[in-house]
């Protein structure tokens, strides 16, 4: 299809932000890159990019054209690799870093109905809740939990979750309960992931700094603090099933949770990812579809 040729390796251009890198990432000649971009220019009859010695640049048509087109790439990409992985069995090493309760309970089990899928294939699953550098580190994807900073990644969500606010009866019993989000200041709270809880009122979010003598990043932990009566726990609702049902903690605040948080898979960019970790990513958002805390 004469239309079409040269986009590929005009998309790539742009994206590599110069032919010999675009001709590397395509497995070809710097020469066939090029070659396939003037045809691509002369078809159009303006020039998509602005050449010099040390650099390549869009031109405002390459931009426009650019935008147009990096989809329609994507998408022929997709429709390959989704032909080729019925025929191919994936294989190699899957690795994904994930933090919390919820990917211990849920996220884990659920990747490892995936593997059991492909037999050929390897899972490797580090439990971190930093943000990690997928390159350097060798990660395929994570799963975080919030908003995420803006770092130019990419962020598919997974689920909807719920926050909750929870303390021991005898916490309560002892220095009262909290009836709303200002009557927090003179508690202890039991400090996770930061001191800036972020509550719901009246349809806006509500930021209010909590005080306390414990600080952990172990959700566990934290729950077993709460259990003991040392403070009020703010943590996602799934975290809390169990000291629920056995009547460990009471839920406070109600109103004031947090219920439109989710839980994220991300990632780079899905163009660069194996076909092993796409496969693993639309696994997890078909397991998840139905999913309710």
């Amino acid at each position: 299809m004469e239309s079409f040729e040269g986009v590929i390796e005009f998309v790539t251009v742009a994206e590599k932000q110069g032919f010999t890198a675009a001709a590397k990432h395509l497995a070809c000649s710097t020469s066939h890159v090029s070659r396939q971009v003037n045809r691509l220019e002369a078809r159009l009859g303006c020039a998509l990019l602005a050449r010099n010695t040390r650099m390549v640049s869009l031109t405002r048509a390459g931009e426009a054209y650019y935008q147009q087109c990096k989809d329609l790439v994507l998408g022929l990409q997709q429709a390959n690799e989704a032909v080729s992985s019925q025929q191919v069995e994936l294989s190699g090493t899957l690795r994904v870093s994930v933090a919390g309760t919820f990917a211990e309970m849920y996220v884990v089990p659920a990747l490892l109905a995936f593997i059991n899928k492909h037999p050929a294939l390897r899972l490797e699953i580090d439990f971190n809740s930093r943000m990690v550098n997928f390159v350097e580190d060798g990660f395929d994807f994570a799963i975080r939990y919030g908003q995420l900073k803006d770092s130019g990644l990419i962020a598919r969500k997974l689920v909807n979750r719920s926050m909750m606010a929870a303390a021991s009866p005898e916490y309560l019993a002892q220095f009262g309960e909290p009836q709303s989000i200002d009557e927090l200041k003179p508690h202890q709270c039991i400090i996770s992931n930061n001191d800036h809880w972020r509550f719901m009122q009246d349809g806006q979010e509500v930021v209010t700094k909590v005080t306390g003598r414990f600080v952990c990043n172990n959700a566990n932990a934290v729950m077993n603090a709460c259990q003991a009566g040392h403070g009020i726990a703010y943590l996602p609702k799934s975290n809390f099933t169990q000291l629920l049902a056995e009547k460990a903690v009471v839920p406070i605040l109600e109103p004031f949770w947090n219920t439109d948080i989710s839980s994220s898979i991300v990632y780079q960019d899905r163009r660069y990812l194996p076909s092993r970790a796409r496969a693993a990513i639309d696994h997890l958002v078909t397991y998840f579809e139905n999913w309710q805390e």
